[in-house]
């Protein structure tokens, strides 16, 4: 596996897959403790006690791959062993996937949120919304189809970029409606939580001083779990709206609204 997956890695072409992100792993080692000067004897050691890590099924106590795989360590937000197909094996594949979940996930919730406005708003459930004569539509089909593509696969090839090339798309010429290229730079250095005076406006997980953005690493592994958490609540819940679609139902009717 290891193998197969570094061959196709490196058809790619992309250093930055290949090399992937090690895990942090707990080191104990012995600490010299000072007493009055004096150096205590290097036999003595500080254990310090890791967390447990959190599982999927807290109610099965047995090892295996299935609840507690080897190579999720908890490092990443929201990971709690779920992996039962071994798709983040490889270091470098975890990292892309754990990529997609959050775009899919983010989408996800805002689907949930325009979904449920929207519907509210026009009485037009949201399956029959571009169908329905009464929709607002101010475009053509083919005008917003076009519109969309084009704009969405711009942003989406600069994002794929930025992946496999981190930072490069921070420069005046791939920005060319800013000022500056900062606006754009990656300023937690966290892949998928650019911050910064544009993405985090509110300095939610950080702040700006004197026009420089000041990431704040507490507050951000916060808002990462949260948002993690809310996105995959939100990509359940377009699942069931699909079903739900399928019969004819909608989400507001479901709950008798």
């Amino acid at each position: 596996m290891a193998a197969t997956s570094t061959a196709v890695l490196n058809g790619l072409g992309s250093p930055f897959l290949t090399g992937g992100k090690k895990s942090q792993t707990l080191l104990s080692a012995p600490i010299a403790a000072r007493v009055g000067g004096a150096v205590a004897s290097p036999k003595r050691f500080i254990v310090v006690a890791a967390a447990p890590k959190k599982s999927w099924l807290p109610g099965v106590r047995g090892g295996g791959n299935l609840v507690d795989p080897e190579w999720l360590d908890g490092s990443l937000p929201g990971d709690y062993g779920f992996d039962p197909l071994g798709l983040g094996k490889d270091p470098a594949f975890l990292k892309w996937y754990r990529e997609a979940e959050l775009i899919h996930g983010r989408w996800a919730m805002v689907a949930v949120v325009g979904i449920f406005v929207g519907q509210a708003w026009s009485g037009i459930p949201w399956f029959e919304a571009g169908a329905d004569p009464g929709a607002l539509a101010p475009f053509s089909f083919g005008t917003l189809l076009g519109t969309q593509l084009l704009l969405m696969g711009w942003v989406e090839s600069k994002r794929w970029v930025d992946f496999f090339n981190p930072e490069s798309q921070s420069v005046e010429w791939a920005t060319p409606w800013s000022r500056t290229a900062e606006n754009f730079a990656n300023a937690t250095g966290e892949q998928g939580y650019p911050g910064g005076k544009f993405f985090d406006p509110l300095g939610l997980a950080g702040t700006i001083k004197n026009g420089v953005y000041i990431p704040d690493t507490e507050k951000l592994e916060r808002l990462k779990l949260a948002e993690i958490k809310h996105a995959r609540i939100a990509m359940v819940a377009m699942l069931i709206f699909y079903f739900e679609a399928g019969q004819g139902k909608t989400p507001l009717g479901a709950l008798g609204l």
